[in-house]
């Protein structure tokens, strides 16, 4: 993997749900033990949902695109974990918040 920050800003790239065309949004990421996690407050964004409809995603960052495969984390104390790096410091980093894990081929 050649991603080496904690917190980085990729494109994301998912497939449409209903369209079946690329999607691709620019978020905020956290790589935490060789996995990428994108998260957010409710999962109605469709970024996330259509990663949950079709896993197979992509990643652009720094000129090179990865691809990898998506699945919800249905770990409380891991999407606590992941909001802690998301937003350090910040009051946010408490908020509630559901995630995504990537794992990249």
């Amino acid at each position: 993997m050649e991603i080496n920050e904690e917190r980085f800003r990729p494109v994301l790239i998912t497939t449409g749900r209903k369209t079946g065309k690329e999607h691709e949004v620019m978020l905020r990421a956290v790589k935490y033990k060789e996995k990428i996690y994108f998260s957010r407050h409710k999962p109605d964004g469709d970024w996330f949902q259509n990663a949950m409809a079709n896993p197979k995603i992509k990643i652009k960052y720094n000129g090179i695109i990865f691809e990898g495969n998506a699945k919800i984390v249905s770990d409380d104390k891991l999407n606590e974990k992941i909001s802690q790096l998301k937003y350090p410091g910040e009051k946010r980093a408490k908020e509630k918040r559901i995630a995504i894990e990537i794992t990249l081929n």
